[in-house]
């Protein structure tokens, strides 16, 4: 009897072929924009994913500055951080963080959908934010996507 043999594949650091990927965040809610770049940063999009590997793309995400936040979101949300000293416990609006530092709200809701642990580390290395339309990163030739396509 012919039969056929299934294997399952495991990606490995080797056999993993990384993209370069950018998505425009202007006008794009908040956490649904975070949810699909941290699918893409693990790499659940692709064929070939292993939970254990690091085979998601890199992502550049421009225009931070111009995300958008629903119901009373923008003021009534707060980041907690601690200084380390004692009564060091610092409050932040989103309103705040965007003045300050535009990329920073977004990079904080990609970091919470990706896994906590050293591989979660590794894929936030793979993100890069920047508040307005221009990025470094012409030399990877990135194609752009839109959040309809993945």
């Amino acid at each position: 009897m012919d039969t056929q043999s299934y294997k399952t594949v495991s990606a490995n650091a080797a056999t993993v072929t990384k993209e370069w990927v950018v998505i425009d965040a202007a006008d794009q809610v908040l956490g649904r924009l975070a949810s699909r770049i941290a699918l893409i940063l693990r790499g659940k999009n692709k064929a070939n994913f292993t939970p254990h590997v690091d085979c998601g793309d890199n992502v550049i995400v421009v225009n931070a500055e111009k995300i958008r936040l629903t119901g009373n979101k923008l003021t009534e949300k707060v980041y907690v951080r601690h200084t380390g000293y004692p009564g060091g416990q610092r409050f932040a609006t989103p309103k705040e963080l965007l003045k300050r530092k535009p990329f920073a709200v977004v990079e904080h809701a990609v970091k919470g959908m990706l896994p906590k642990n050293r591989l979660g580390a590794e894929l936030f290395r793979n993100l890069y934010v920047y508040a307005g339309p221009e990025h470094p990163h012409a030399a990877q030739q990135p194609k752009t996507i839109t959040l309809n396509e993945i």
